[in-house]
């Protein structure tokens, strides 16, 4: 036979507030966009490359101002000066400061790079949203003219661009543009073709929204991860295109200056040993390019949900 417990009133005691909270299972609240900028923060290589880009934008704006010297004066009592107290980078062969030149050129590289990513972005993303959304003959269409444009020579292009508009700062950014959107519209078809089978689409077109509308609510705000992901590498693509560009003399004329201007006017100057007028801007392109794809490839892990903690 089971003994009867007898339970007394000393084992037990109220519970109080303070004990219900420490008991709970809770996590803040915390939106979407602060717990990617929670988990890029712990990427430290990715915050390295976002650190590396502020100072090069702060550089660009406030380095050309802090030499002393322009960009385009020659003097030719100070050619070839090696880096020093005066010229803190040297001098090219023209006699100008080269530490001026390459925070001036910063401006036109950044800006070349930062605009054709935002057009391929602005383009890439109607584009490819459009045709995905679509579907059909309409699809169909539209990702062969898109084949067909992406087939002519880039550097075909840039030529004939040169001959009709000059040469030029925006010469440049049209002809990275004019075929740099399709890998973002191919992206954004991708995606959505995935989404627009999910039951909130459906449901939203039952309600009677328009294409546009879902494309603008739904479809565009579920892919912004890989979009963001891939604006933040074609910056240093386009970086890296630009000074190819002007390493072969399509470029921006002088004497305005970018880092590919600089790389190329610096080659007659290897043969006399000075190699660091070459240094200095091969340099700044490949820490920009880095800064770049260690962010973008923080940020990819930073807006992939499955890796969401």
């Amino acid at each position: 036979m089971q003994q009867e417990v007898k339970w007394s009133p000393d084992l037990f005691q109220p519970v109080t507030d303070n004990f219900k909270d420490a008991e709970s299972i809770s996590r803040p609240s915390i939106s979407y966009w602060a717990d990617v900028w929670r988990r890029l923060k712990l990427n430290k290589l990715a915050m390295v490359g976002l650190f590396i880009i502020i100072a090069l934008i702060i550089m660009a704006i406030i380095g050309p101002m802090i030499s002393g010297h322009t960009y385009y004066s020659q003097d030719f009592n100070n050619q070839d000066v090696h880096p020093g107290s005066k010229f803190w980078f040297g001098t090219d062969d023209a006699g100008r400061d080269i530490f001026t030149r390459a925070w001036y050129g910063a401006r036109y590289s950044l800006f070349i790079g930062v605009m054709a990513a935002f057009f391929d972005f602005l383009i890439g993303v109607l584009y490819g949203g459009i045709s995905g959304l679509k579907g059909g003959t309409v699809d169909n269409v539209m990702m062969r003219i898109a084949e067909v444009l992406y087939g002519i020579p880039y550097l075909l292009m840039v030529i004939l661009l040169m001959v009709v508009m000059g040469p030029g700062l925006w010469t440049i950014i049209i002809a990275m543009s004019l075929t740099g959107w399709i890998p973002m519209a191919r992206l954004v078809r991708g995606q959505v073709l995935q989404l627009k089978e999910l039951e909130y689409v459906h449901a939203s077109n039952a309600l009677g929204a328009s294409s546009w509308w879902v494309l603008k609510k739904h479809i565009i705000p579920n892919t912004l991860g890989p979009i963001l992901v891939n604006v933040t590498l074609t910056i240093p693509t386009a970086i890296f295109s630009e000074a190819t560009l002007s390493f072969l003399g399509l470029g921006i004329p002088a004497p305005k200056a970018s880092w590919g201007t600089m790389a190329s006017d610096s080659l007659s100057s290897l043969l006399v040993g000075n190699l660091y007028q070459l240094f200095i801007p091969g340099f700044l392109i490949s820490l920009a390019m880095f800064a770049f794809n260690v962010l973008g490839d923080g940020l990819r892990d930073a807006l992939d949900p499955r890796m969401r903690k």
